[in-house]
């Protein structure tokens, strides 16, 4: 079956499965605590051919997948994936596209990518154009309701087990009103992972502007390279503030749920480098975007969790930074997904297995499992 107007296999069905996995541990960083993370799990299908998309966020993302953007989808040519996420955006308009809508978008995307890479049997980072081999990656947990020794073991296994030269803590614990603890938290990651590798941490929009600049000053002599939202990520004229008075790189973006946000954060002279997030930004499509404006800005791009949601399309730049190795989602990922990256020596190298698509593999055995769909 060809889609309407067009040459190749039509979208023939979505379907949509959703999955709250606990925490391993109590989750916490500046502004909000969790004891579960959601996936909302999208799988395309065509010609007998399957791609899959995940997007974390709250359960009713499903609704969304299912009501609002199925019935765009299915019938369409599965080539033109850009003109899919066109209509999706234009499906949502009553609805608000911010948010948990923001997120389905995205998962269908990426979905949908998956699936024409697979129908093609190619590697998904050979469909959209490699410009690197590998992917830098950087650790990413040590949560503020982590204690000392979990914070710790999670350091080490980066570092010394996996042979990481980026790591990143959050700070900024209650709002802002544990400065010392921070400070303390930041000296101590510092002793554990040495003078060698590369110190970030990351606020949660929990400090005001004055606060994290003075914060800034007093672990200056920590190293600190990367100082993640500093302030809320909404507030572009603070992180002007913030990042003219400090010297780690000011970074934000996570929460850009549309091209126009995340266009207008880099322009702000806000950020130092563009952060975006495949599965909240409109999928794929809008991630590179978003990496062409950052990179005419003179800025690079780094990608925010979901690892292997984003492994291929950030090999498929040329002013890529790096991709968070998110703690949290990389346990959720290697749980559902066979075919996981291999992230030894702080890199990743997508599309080296030779599989089709985004390279895994959905565990069947798991459904059922906390799914419901």
């Amino acid at each position: 079956m060809t889609g309407p107007g067009g040459t190749g296999p039509a979208v023939e069905s979505l379907s949509v499965c959703v999955c709250t996995v606990p925490t391993d541990a109590p989750g916490g960083d500046a502004t909000l605590t969790w004891d579960s993370t959601t996936m909302v799990l999208v799988q395309a299908r065509s010609a007998g051919v399957c791609g899959l998309g995940w997007t974390y966020g709250a359960a009713a993302g499903a609704g969304v997948v299912s009501d609002l953007l199925a019935p765009v989808v299915t019938g369409r040519d599965a080539w033109d994936v850009p003109g899919a996420n066109e209509a999706m955006s234009r499906a949502v308009r009553n609805a608000g596209r911010p948010g948990l809508v923001a997120g389905a978008i995205s998962a269908v995307d990426i979905a949908l990518w998956d699936l024409k890479a697979r129908l093609l049997d190619l590697p998904l980072v050979r469909l959209l154009g490699a410009a690197r081999a590998e992917v830098p990656v950087y650790g990413s947990g040590g949560l503020t309701t982590y204690g000392a020794r979990h914070t710790e073991r999670q350091l080490r296994g980066w570092t010394e087990d996996q042979g990481f030269g980026r790591v990143k803590i959050k700070i900024g614990e209650s709002w802002g009103r544990c400065p010392d603890h921070d400070l303390e938290r930041v000296r101590r990651a510092r002793r554990v992972i040495g003078d060698g590798c590369e110190l970030y941490v990351d606020a949660n929009g929990g400090y005001g502007a004055k606060q994290a600049i003075r914060m800034a000053d007093r672990f200056a002599d920590q190293g600190v390279l990367w100082f993640e939202e500093p302030v809320s990520s909404d507030d572009l004229a603070g992180l002007r503030r913030v990042r003219d008075a400090v010297a780690p790189d000011v970074a934000a973006g996570e929460y850009g749920y549309d091209l126009r946000y995340l266009a207008r954060m880099a322009a702000s002279g806000g950020v130092d480098c563009l952060q975006a997030d495949v599965t909240r930004c409109g999928g794929i499509t809008v991630w590179l975007k978003a990496a062409a404006v950052a990179e005419s800005l003179g800025l690079e791009i780094s990608g925010h969790c979901a690892p292997h949601a984003h492994a291929h399309v950030c090999a498929a730049v040329p002013n890529l930074r790096h991709l968070e190795w998110f703690h949290d989602h990389v346990r959720i990922e290697e749980r559902f997904f066979e075919g996981a990256l291999d992230p030894s020596g702080g890199a990743v190298t997508p599309g080296a297995s030779g599989a089709p698509g985004l390279g895994l593999t959905l565990r069947t055995e798991h459904i059922g499992d906390g799914w419901s769909g």
